[in-house]
């Protein structure tokens, strides 16, 4: 294959990839497949689902609820009322359940036919 050394063969939940990736990335891709696929196994074992779709969203909801925790992590004497510039983390948490809750309810009939 043309620019072999720009593409990355990366596992996800067993299954293979081939992404792109310039060689200076190759180091924080690897890193990030991991954290990936751990947190999709992590979830694999919590809900005992199947369907890849439906752990990999719920895994990317995590991981961006993670990384926007992190994000907007301030010291307690910049808060005020629990919130910083407007962002208010118990929101964020509750909007991110609500939206796997409402992803399990329409993929459940799925689960049914496998």
């Amino acid at each position: 294959m043309p620019n072999e050394a720009n593409y990355l063969d990366i596992s996800l939940l067993g299954k293979e990839y081939r992404v792109a990736c310039p060689s200076e990335e190759r180091e924080g891709l690897i890193a990030a497949v991991a954290y990936v696929d751990q947190q999709m196994h992590s979830i694999t074992e919590k809900t005992k689902s199947n369907i890849s779709e439906r752990i990999a969203v719920m895994a990317a909801l995590n991981i961006a609820y993670e990384y926007l925790s992190q994000k907007h992590q301030t010291p307690t004497s910049q808060l005020v009322n629990g919130t910083e510039k407007g962002v208010d983390s118990s929101a964020l948490r509750r909007r991110i359940l609500e939206m796997e809750a409402t992803l399990e309810a329409v993929l459940e009939p799925q689960d049914r036919l496998i």
